[in-house]
């Protein structure tokens, strides 16, 4: 089997305004480094749109009335001092949704191994009547939801590598014992969340905050320490990764000092323990990353290591 790659060119008519770092040239760049030789070893396929119902699994329909009537003729639209709509933001916020539900079909069907999922808004900080965060929906908790009450499952798990705290993935999530939410991010950063104490209704969140200037070590002790052990004990039978990139140590929006090397490291600590729990399944969706060569340069360390496992 392969890894399963989805995107849509609806990702690029998210316009954000100029020099906004959630960019356009986010996903041109993951496109270029995802083409040549990688392109063997990928099953591409379009992102579709996510309707309603699917989304309302964790946003109100008020919420997604709201979204869609601030949907701006021209130009920008601005939800606040982050987050902003464009004429093209709402079918690709929907193909970021539906790409995810697509890839959980996909990998628990046996289409694909595992999958990567490249749509942009990202998703991890929209809370369920709340966008913020560059995020609109909640594609990680979507897809966890969707993966438990559409397939059946009884467990899964949602790993957040990205650098700010995945809040509204927490918060959407946080009264689901079947849910297992892990994050790791830099702390003190926005949106100010994350803290160790913040554990879920049922004791099944558990959140590593890092200091500024703390390197790819630390996220890797956290990993063996802790994350690992959470998914032995989680068991769960998808795991789901909020794949962020802005860890990087180029990255102009925080402060921690990961390397390209420290992705393909965690992806394939966590792929393992997949192989191990769940038959290596395993589905990725992009989150932040905004050094664009720092971008392109860590999401194919990530894709390979993907498309190495998928290949065992």
């Amino acid at each position: 089997m392969k890894t399963a790659y989805l995107a849509h060119s609806d990702g690029l008519a998210h316009v954000t305004p100029p020099g906004h770092p959630e960019q356009v040239a986010r996903l041109q760049v993951i496109a270029t480094a995802l083409s040549g030789a990688r392109q063997e070893g990928l099953l591409r396929e379009e992102a579709p749109e996510a309707p309603d119902a699917e989304i309302r699994r964790c946003h109100p329909q008020a919420y997604l009335d709201r979204i869609a009537a601030a949907i701006p003729q021209a130009g920008w639209a601005a939800l606040d001092g982050d987050t902003h709509l464009s004429p093209g933001s709402l079918e690709a916020a929907r193909r970021g949704v539906g790409g995810c539900l697509r890839a959980v079909d996909m990998v628990l069907s046996g289409e694909a191994a595992n999958a990567f999922v490249a749509m942009r808004p990202p998703g991890h900080h929209a809370e369920a009547e709340t966008p913020m965060g560059f995020c609109l929906f909640g594609n990680a908790a979507i897809a966890a939801k969707y993966a438990l009450d559409h397939h059946g499952l009884s467990r899964v798990a949602v790993v957040d590598f990205d650098v700010h705290h995945g809040n509204g993935t927490q918060a959407l999530l946080w009264d689901d014992p079947r849910a297992l939410f892990v994050s790791t991010h830099q702390m003190p950063l926005f949106p100010g969340t994350g803290a160790r104490a913040e554990c879920g209704a049922h004791g099944q969140v558990l959140n590593l905050p890092l200091p500024q200037g703390s390197d790819g070590m630390a996220m890797r002790q956290a990993v063996e320490d802790a994350i690992l052990p959470a998914l032995e004990a989680h068991q769960p039978e998808l795991l789901i990764l909020s794949a962020g990139f802005d860890a990087h140590r180029a990255d102009p929006l925080a402060g921690l000092d990961w390397e390209t090397e420290d992705f393909a490291w965690i992806t394939d600590r966590l792929c393992a323990a997949a192989g191990t729990l769940c038959g290596g399944r395993v589905v990725s969706t992009l989150e932040g990353g905004y050094d664009l060569a720092a971008l392109a340069a860590s999401v194919a360390a990530h894709v390979d290591v993907l498309m190495q496992r998928s290949a065992r």
